[in-house]
């Protein structure tokens, strides 16, 4: 039986165990030694809403593997072929945001799951139009052993049709975008609001009841991210390298300060949650 440092992250979530990250938006070539002092068991690179090129994640991506650090990339948008590309340059996971269509899970399914085939073939063994051969089905499941495919649920039609979105074969997680789905609530940010706390709620247990990883990545403190794992969530996505920086500098600067007796105003300005 393997001990937890030799499985893969897949392997942890599929057990059931907690797994640790954080949201990296800096290239910076420090980070990845910082991340495994830190103890993380992955890091989440966020291509959505964060500048970084193809060049730079790869970059990333191969800094944090040679550190034992899964990366897991979201791509901008929900294509294949962006989830190949983020693949090829060495993402283990692959978020795909706002997912709110069967065809848009299969299709991530397919690009994680099913490399390298595309194009009509891939279409035929996706949808069960015919099955696939043996030796060809032994070679794709080889090909890519402990990919992960991770859907982002963050809005009120994805959770009006979320039985049939976690029920696509191939899935082995959802990630939860908080901000996103607040505002589909109706509820900017209003993450303490009963409303978007039952949405949540729900999506973790029916991301449970497929027996899915959960996840939600907040820059707060980590007592709401314990307060869901509570609740089920095990993949903890816990704020992000800026906003950690910032709230640490922000914090001393204010001891500084006051040391010498100036006035300090309490800066209430919230981090991004993505």
């Amino acid at each position: 039986m393997k001990n937890d440092q030799n499985m893969s992250l897949l392997e942890k979530i599929k057990s059931g165990k907690p797994v640790y990250g954080t949201c990296i938006t800096s290239p910076a070539p420090m980070w990845p030694a910082v991340a495994r002092r830190a103890g993380l068991d992955f890091v989440f690179l966020d291509t959505e809403h964060i500048p970084l090129g193809r060049v730079e994640l790869t970059q990333l991506c191969q800094a944090f593997k040679a550190m034992d650090i899964t990366p897991i990339v979201r791509i901008p948008k929900p294509d294949p072929f962006l989830a190949c590309q983020a693949i090829d340059g060495g993402a283990v996971g692959v978020v795909a945001p706002y997912l709110e269509t069967v065809d848009q899970v299969k299709e991530l399914v397919g690009a994680t799951k099913y490399r390298p085939l595309k194009g009509e073939l891939l279409t035929k063994y996706l949808y069960g139009h015919e099955p696939m051969p043996d030796e060809l089905a032994t070679y794709i499941s080889g090909y890519n052993a402990d990919q992960l495919c991770i859907a982002n649920i963050e809005s009120v039609p994805a959770i009006e049709r979320l039985d049939d979105l976690l029920s696509v074969e191939g899935l082995d997680g959802v990630f939860i975008g908080p901000h996103d789905l607040s505002i589909s609530l109706g509820l900017p940010e209003q993450y303490d609001h009963p409303v978007f706390e039952e949405a949540v709620r729900y999506i973790i247990r029916t991301s449970r009841k497929y027996g899915l990883a959960v996840g939600i990545h907040f820059s707060l403190a980590p007592e709401r991210q314990i307060r869901w794992m509570q609740e089920g969530v095990n993949l903890v996505v816990h704020s992000s390298d800026i906003a950690l920086f910032g709230q640490r500098l922000r914090d001393d600067m204010h001891i500084l300060r006051a040391s010498q007796g100036e006035s300090v105003v309490a800066d209430t300005t919230s981090f991004p949650v993505v």
